[in-house]
């Protein structure tokens, strides 16, 4: 089979590559463009570790098609912080010791960013909405609403002031 074009703006960046016409999105994230931040957990979109937004939208990344990303933005863990600033997010998972192993905190983040990017006040009950297709075996996800609830009341506060 011939290879097909796919043309992205990954993370503010436009990206143009070939991939088989089966190509997973998490396999051009990772494999062609490094971006290893993004997790292959199960490979059947049930744990949530493959999130990415794709055009602000939380996909699966690892049961989507990479050419079905064609002429999209997406955005991965990698491209959360700006300028090499943390984001409130990324920040408050490291303040609020919501990683443990790590493994699921790339899906979270991008997870919970969708959601403040909608909603920036959100409640406890659509924090756990939110981070709902995502899976935790460490930390009981506590720790995790904890600081997603954090970072929210973080970014309202530094954009009133």
């Amino acid at each position: 089979m011939a290879r097909v074009p796919v043309i992205l703006t990954v993370n503010g960046a436009e990206q143009a590559e070939f991939v088989e016409p089966g190509a997973l999105l998490v396999d051009l994230l990772r494999d062609k463009l490094h971006l290893t931040g993004t997790r292959t957990g199960c490979g059947q979109g049930t744990c949530g570790a493959c999130t990415v937004l794709v055009d602000g939208e939380p996909v699966l990344s690892c049961i989507t098609l990479a050419a079905r990303a064609n002429g999209t933005a997406v955005t991965t863990v990698e491209g959360i912080a700006t300028g090499g600033v943390l984001h409130p997010l990324q920040k408050a998972f490291a303040e609020g010791f919501a990683a443990q192993c790590g493994f699921c905190t790339s899906g979270m983040i991008v997870a919970a960013r969708a959601l403040l990017d909608r909603n920036p006040d959100p409640d406890r009950a659509a924090v756990i909405d939110a981070i709902s297709g995502n899976i935790c075996r460490c930390t009981g996800y506590e720790p995790i609403i904890n600081a997603i609830l954090a970072a929210a009341t973080d970014q309202r506060r530094t954009k009133s002031a």
